[in-house]
């Protein structure tokens, strides 16, 4: 197989999956796990986790009908974020989908809702999980942008609102983004979703939790660490066999599966420096530029080794200076046709790897010893396809 290239290990994926079921089910009875779509959303990954009974976690339109096109009904979608399309939210409501409302245009939507004394939705929550977790929070003082703030009384407006229309308000959804993903985080989630039901008195058949906790990590916490925390602060306040737990993992459960193979095809010295080019780049395993370190094994490919070299820094075949994944000092000298792999880097890379001087690699799936292509590199019909030429327009 020619590099660069990525591998989803199947037996990996299982386990993880597996080992989050078990996890949920040790500590609470109802529950759902949504996949989170925009964490690595290949027909593949998304056909599998439908396999084993996930519901579809989408954000989006274009999301919420690439679910119904790969096969999920409308109940068994979970429908969030701000930027749902008018059509789609109507269709998802009105069809028994798990749709959160994100945003104060969705509430006026509602009105035109058949049947609307009938509908059940949610509302996701906004709180100061900054005062909670103080340090922990990818925004910190500047607040997540995401639901309706609790704090201010926004949250009691929307609700009312809602409320004013006879639909009932199913559930609630928590999810938060954190710097941590630490235990912490989700004993606040949960506390202060007790906090809601008791203050409010509410009957809600779900609690939305969200994801975003590590999966597959031997050194961090595990499933079972979370769904303990968890389930300690709700227990008190709700009945586990009425109230459904809704989790929403991506990185959890695919992040650790997926490997990113890559070859070295020229090295070079400067003054100051001796350059280890590779075939693949940074903007494949990390998109944002903004990781410090990654997980990797070099395969030595060549015969005949020579000294240790003071200073070696892993490029990319992009022409960005800052294309330069890591740097190892005093070490083996890498030659032209090693290979460096890279591990753990099944979260977000191939949904936001960018179409840059090279097109999307391919993706292959091992299952024991057979290794599957899943989705072949682009050609340039790939690209061309859905556009339109000059030529084509003046003519």
């Amino acid at each position: 197989m020619q590099t660069p290239y990525y591998v989803i290990h199947k037996k990996e994926l299982e386990d993880n999956l597996e080992d989050l079921k078990k996890a949920i089910r040790h500590y609470w009875k109802n529950f759902i796990i949504g996949y989170s779509f925009k964490t690595n959303s290949l027909p593949w990954v998304i056909t599998f986790m439908k396999s084993q009974e996930c519901f579809a976690e989408v954000v989006s339109d274009d999301e919420y009908m690439l679910a119904k096109y790969l096969g999920y009904s409308s109940r068994e979608i979970i429908y969030n974020g701000p930027v749902k399309s008018k059509e789609t939210f109507i269709e998802a409501v009105n069809q028994g989908a798990i749709v959160n409302i994100d945003s104060k245009r969705e509430i006026e939507w509602l009105s035109e809702i058949d049947h609307v004394s009938t509908c059940k939705i949610g509302i996701r929550v906004n709180f100061n999980i900054e005062k909670e977790c103080p340090g922990e929070t990818q925004c910190q003082e500047d607040d997540g942008r995401f639901g309706f703030c609790y704090e201010n009384g926004e949250l009691e407006l929307a609700w009312n609102m809602i409320s004013k229309l006879g639909i009932i308000i199913s559930g609630v959804h928590l999810h938060c983004s954190s710097r941590t993903r630490s235990l912490a985080i989700y004993s606040a989630i949960a506390r202060k979703t007790a906090e809601l039901i008791e203050r409010y008195n509410l009957q809600l058949d779900y609690i939305d939790i969200g994801g975003g906790f590590f999966g597959g990590m031997p050194e961090k916490p595990s499933f079972n660490d979370y769904m303990k925390v968890i389930s300690e602060n709700l227990k008190p306040y709700l009945n586990e066999e009425k109230t459904t737990l809704i989790f929403e993992p991506g990185i959890s459960v695919i992040g650790a599966c997926l490997d990113y193979r890559t070859t070295v095809i020229d090295t070079k010295s400067s003054l100051n420096n001796h350059f280890i080019i590779t075939d693949g780049s940074r903007t494949n395993i990390d998109p944002l530029m903004t990781k410090q370190s990654y997980y990797y094994k070099v395969l030595q490919k060549t015969e005949g080794r020579y000294s240790k070299v003071k200073r070696q820094t892993i490029c990319g075949f992009t022409c960005m200076e800052h294309d330069r994944l890591f740097q190892i000092e005093n070490a083996e000298e890498i030659k032209v046709g090693d290979q460096i792999i890279y591990h753990k880097t099944g979260a977000y890379t191939l949904s936001l790897t960018p179409l840059f001087i090279q097109f999307f690699p391919p993706v292959y799936v091992k299952d024991g010893e057979k290794y599957t292509c899943i989705r072949r590199r682009w050609k340039v019909d790939d690209f061309i396809a859905g556009n339109t030429l000059y030529n084509e327009v003046e003519s």
